[in-house]
């Protein structure tokens, strides 16, 4: 066996195991014993054999997250720079409510500014991906809430981890309140999450790499450098704005971020 052979076979180790935890809902141990703790390569094919196990099931690519963007998060985790995950049209909650959590190992919820995007974002280097071309390509924004998830037991997870755990993701809602970019700053709103009416994390626009539309902009980058574009049409969960917190079933969090309606769910077993 080559070494790219045994390096293969590690990756698809990974892959089975993250899906096998989420199929029978029981955590598994970390992937980095496969995979090492700096290779991001080999983390996100990974994460595409994850992604790709699910298209085969029916699943549909609507967009991409972004996580690890604020601080706050990124020592939650114990991680020192951002990754992305995809969207799959089977993550979406947003119509549900309240939302169960029976697919669910060990969520968190955490509050973020989402975009929909005009036009691809496809140029024809990814150095020639700007600020300014980012927010041109952006149709609207809208508040969020992700659902983050890990099906690593006990969110015992280096960069590599959470990066072939499809970026620690499990589902999401966007609330209906679009604003375009003339009628809203991203850097410039303030969040606040509740979970009861009790405040359980707060933050701002420029937690997130100092402005979401920055945070577009770098997944922009990657997107372009793995060669699979961000395109017109696409959801994208800029990062969050404060920590992410733990919630339980009959919980009512209250996403508020400025210049939105609040965002209200309720979640159930």
């Amino acid at each position: 066996m080559t070494s790219s052979d045994a390096v293969a076979d590690r990756i698809r180790a990974a892959s089975e195991r993250l899906v096998r935890a989420q199929e029978t809902r029981t955590p598994c141990a970390p992937v980095r014993d496969l995979i090492g703790t700096e290779d991001l390569d080999a983390a996100y094919a990974v994460q595409r054999g994850v992604v790709e196990r699910r298209l085969a099931s029916g699943a549909v690519v609507v967009g991409r997250k972004i996580g690890a963007t604020s601080k706050a998060v990124q020592d939650q985790l114990g991680v020192d720079q951002p990754d992305f995950g995809y969207l799959l049209d089977d993550m979406d909650v947003s119509a549900h409510d309240p939302i169960s959590m029976a697919g669910l190992l060990q969520p968190r919820v955490e509050a973020e500014v989402a975009f929909v995007l005009s036009q691809d974002i496809d140029p024809g280097s990814p150095d020639d991906i700007t600020l300014e071309a980012v927010r041109e390509s952006v149709e609207v924004a809208l508040p969020s809430l992700e659902i983050v998830d890990s099906r690593i037991s006990g969110w015992d997870i280096g960069f590599t981890d959470t990066v072939a755990d499809c970026a620690s993701s499990g589902l999401y809602v966007v609330g209906r309140d679009a604003r375009t970019l003339a009628e809203l700053e991203p850097r410039d709103v303030d969040m606040t999450l509740a979970i009861d009416d009790e405040v359980r994390s707060s933050g701002n626009g420029a937690a997130c790499l100092g402005d979401p539309l920055e945070a577009l902009r770098w997944l922009a980058v990657q997107a372009a450098r793995f060669g699979d574009p961000l395109r017109k049409g696409h959801l994208v969960l800029s990062g969050a704005l404060g920590p992410f917190v733990p919630f339980a079933p009959g919980d009512r969090v209250v996403a508020t971020i400025s210049g939105f309606a609040p965002l209200a769910v309720t979640f159930t077993d």
